[in-house]
């Protein structure tokens, strides 16, 4: 079998991370104490996305733009950096990288496609020679502004993504792993769905 032939997605949070990397990501720049104050401050909007009255977009944005909203985009980019190499390699699901070594073994097209910002996974995929496509932060003047450069890349927008950078119909098989709803049109579109099995 052509091999070449064959298309793996991977969601990343709670699929090949054990977490939430955003969290993580929050946590390891500001210290624990700082993240928790700041989720009780933003406790009133979290609610609201909770309760349906607000997407998740927005309330993504909320919290990008409280903890990291102003800060100098270099900066940024250092902390993203910084966590991908300290931090993100104790995070990963043993089960997940086996997985995706098997895939790389057999010479598969691999893609993670996240709703987490490339700034702090892109480097890793590129160490693992694999490509990455996630959720894209708006920089004016040098600075994160806490707003998402177009669309929050989760559900139906994971896909649309996809379809901007690659021919799926191109690929005899598709193998997606996921384990959210946000994963649900990339599974759908999946000839091999891996929904929750790692």
């Amino acid at each position: 079998m052509d091999h070449g032939s064959t298309l793996v997605i991977f969601d990343f949070d709670h699929t090949v991370t054990q977490c939430n990397s955003l969290l993580a990501f929050i946590r390891f720049v500001k210290g624990k104490r700082k993240m928790y104050l700041g989720f009780l401050k933003l406790s009133p909007i979290l609610g609201l996305f909770k309760l349906g009255f607000i997407n998740n977009q927005r309330a993504k944005e909320k919290v990008i733009a409280h903890f990291f909203g102003g800060m100098n985009e270099k900066e940024f980019r250092k902390y993203g950096w910084a966590f991908q190499e300290d931090i993100l390699p104790k995070l990963l699901r043993k089960k997940a990288i086996d997985a995706l070594r098997y895939h790389q073994k057999r010479k598969d097209t691999i893609i993670i496609v996240t709703a987490s910002a490339e700034e702090w996974i892109i480097e890793w995929c590129k160490k693992q020679g694999i490509e990455c496509i996630g959720t894209r932060l708006e920089v004016k003047d040098g600075k994160i502004t806490g707003k998402i450069n177009g669309k929050n890349c989760y559900g139906e927008e994971k896909l649309r993504r996809l379809k901007e950078r690659i021919k799926i119909e191109q690929y005899r098989e598709i193998h997606v792993y996921g384990d959210s709803k946000g994963d649900k049109e990339l599974l759908q579109i999946a000839t091999h769905p891996h929904y929750r099995e790692l």
